[in-house]
């Protein structure tokens, strides 16, 4: 893809606008909308593709006490674009302007840490960094790419770094949907290798194959806009939905490790979908080798029509610190997922609940029972991995509400003793809920807001409800959505 001259005061980004949302069968479990919940987290990383990618070197820079090491597709070096749209798009995307060398941004780097705006530069000694760039990616070009690995190795860090693929501007994954010299939505690429399992191999030690059957972890769909400085996730170019695979291994409390994974431009839910929560291959890895995958989700704003992560300014000039709104809210996530430290939760004493039964279902409620436990003054239910009782539930039984229509939840319950420890929790068991599932509509997304689904602000279209940002606001760009709560339209 070419940035246009014309496309200047419009701004960077990667990528031409995909023209469909959703639609797709996808290998990724349905979301499960829920809270992000704290787990023994030995060790946390992050990676990202383009804008994501320019991102995941600024969080790992920023917090380098909490990241162990960083994989990135197509990107350049800390803070390259110094707060400057033109220095991103002609000097860290092309190369037409000049740049900071690596040894300028080195030192800025140092000058940041002892200003304690970033952890210390030398917590990156020793990281492991894997980097990627294709021979036909020509949106962040091939001597951006090499100013970042040049900036890592000398500041320590174990890089490894793939620059002999012949993939376009993309993430590239066994399982992409496009061809390898792509550079088209959504920007994940198959080149006929696996260069998802070449990057967990060198941050994380050898890793076991990935799974080949259907996946068993769940999908968090959580609020963003609890972890986000001021509660706003629009207002610092934030999606309202974030998400988190967590295999079922680290829902039953092994130790995992996280791995934080950014999208690039045009590539964030609202446009594209799950297309790369689905075709990263991270999940597949991730059901067995014990690692949580977050997908944080950016979105457009003015002065951010495509929907990327900040790493030239468009939204603070602290963008690249540990103080930038973004970075926080990032981080906020990580942290609440057990980043940082591993969790302080007692053991388990008492035993898992047995005879754990559905006894009934509505459109919206599903009813559950079980044999109470010896010992346990109340009960932890936990719909899909997520506990769902605010109060104790001091009976035996207990009614969950608020569930959509058609729709098949899985249950299980833990006995909670007098110091407030769960126990162990019962085998699951899933309830449906009666009545139909909501209706997927595949519309053009003009008619989406003719028909009342849907508005359109600014050019763009967005779900009404849910403001899911949908694309262009025309004629030919269509978008897959369903309605699961009077007005509340959500993408399929």
């Amino acid at each position: 893809m070419k940035i246009r001259k014309f496309l200047v005061a419009a701004l960077a980004a990667v990528g031409i606008a995909a023209t469909t949302v959703g639609g797709a069968t996808a290998a990724v479990p349905a979301p499960t909308t829920g809270s992000l919940q704290r787990y023994d987290i030995s060790s946390t990383y992050v990676s990202g593709l383009s804008s994501g990618g320019f991102m995941a070197n600024q969080m790992h820079v920023a917090y380098s006490d909490v990241f162990d090491g960083a994989g990135i597709f197509s990107a350049g070096p800390y803070d390259c674009a110094q707060n400057n749209l033109n220095t991103a798009l002609y000097g860290c995307m092309d190369t037409f302007m000049a740049r900071k060398t690596p040894a300028q941004l080195e030192q800025l780097t140092r000058d940041r840490a002892a200003a304690g705006k970033l952890d210390p530069v030398a917590n990156l000694s020793g990281d492991k960094v894997w980097l990627f760039h294709g021979t036909n990616d020509s949106t962040v070009k091939a001597p951006v790419n090499d100013d970042l690995a040049t900036y890592y190795r000398d500041l320590g860090s174990n890089v490894v770094y793939n620059n002999t693929s012949a993939s376009g501007h993309a993430w590239v994954s066994p399982i992409g949907p496009n061809s390898c010299t792509s550079t088209s939505s959504p920007y994940v690429n198959n080149c006929g290798g696996d260069p998802v399992k070449d990057m967990l191999t060198h941050l994380l030690g050898s890793v076991n194959p990935a799974s080949s059957s259907a996946l068993t972890g769940k999908l968090v769909q959580f609020d963003q806009s609890t972890y986000t400085p001021g509660g706003s996730p629009s207002a610092i170019s934030m999606g309202n939905e974030g998400f988190a695979y967590v295999p079922q291994s680290c829902q039953s409390g092994v130790s995992c490790k996280l791995m934080v994974t950014l999208h690039g431009c045009y590539q964030y839910f609202g446009l594209v979908g799950n297309a790369l929560m689905d075709k990263a291959y991270l999940n597949e890895y991730a059901d067995t080798n014990n690692l949580i995958v977050l997908y944080p989700q950016a979105t457009t704003m003015t002065g951010n029509p495509r929907g990327c992560w900040d790493w030239w300014g468009y939204k603070s000039a602290d963008y690249a610190q540990k103080s930038g709104p973004q970075m926080t809210a990032v981080m906020n996530m990580a942290k609440a997922l057990g980043a940082g430290g591993t969790t302080t939760t007692p053991t388990p004493t008492l035993p898992a609940p047995a005879g754990l039964t559905v006894t009934g279902t509505t459109d919206t409620t599903a009813s559950l029972s079980w044999t109470p436990v010896p010992g346990a003054v109340s009960y932890d239910v936990y719909r899909n991995g997520t506990k769902v009782n605010g109060a104790p539930v001091t009976s035996a039984g207990y009614t969950d509400s608020g569930l959509a229509a058609g729709t098949t939840y899985g249950y299980a319950v833990a006995a909670v003793d007098t110091a407030g420890t769960a126990g162990t929790r019962s085998a699951a068991v899933d309830a449906t809920t009666t009545g139909a599932a909501a209706v997927c509509v595949t519309a053009s997304n003009y008619a989406h807001t003719t028909a009342g689904r849907a508005h359109q602000s600014g050019g763009y279209t967005y779900a009404n409800g849910s403001d899911q940002n949908l694309g262009l606001w025309n004629v030919f760009a269509t978008s897959t959505i369903k309605q699961t709560s009077p007005g509340y339209w959500v993408t399929c």
